[in-house]
């Protein structure tokens, strides 16, 4: 399954309703931290192809970025990813503790 970019709030929000695990990555594309993590989630997703993922470009999409801190009550960061289930943030983690098996990991709890 191909990861949807999130352009809007009403996107956001038709991806964090479905029913089931999805994750969601926060992701800057200025940084090199970032972009690492990116590989990760990617890394992740090629082994994973039927796992549900999305992504926000937080500088490009930045209202859709502040939304979900603001919804979900959690601190932004960037690069950022978050396990949505049943439309609540059951994990999140940032920065270089985003890694393929940290979201194996998260996915399998």
């Amino acid at each position: 399954m191909a990861i949807k970019q999130l352009t809007s709030i009403e996107d956001l929000h038709q991806f964090v309703q479905q029913p089931g695990k999805h994750l969601l990555l926060k992701h800057s594309t200025t940084c090199p931290i970032s972009a690492k993590a990116n590989e990760e989630f990617q890394a992740y997703m090629n082994e994973n192809e039927s796992a549900s993922a999305a992504m926000v470009l937080v500088i490009e999409d930045r209202p859709v970025s502040n939304h979900i801190a603001e919804e979900f009550a959690i601190k932004h960061e960037s690069p950022q990813i978050l396990l949505f289930e049943d439309g609540e943030v059951r994990w999140n983690t940032s920065h270089w503790k985003i890694t393929k098996d940290s979201i194996k990991e998260a996915l399998n709890v």
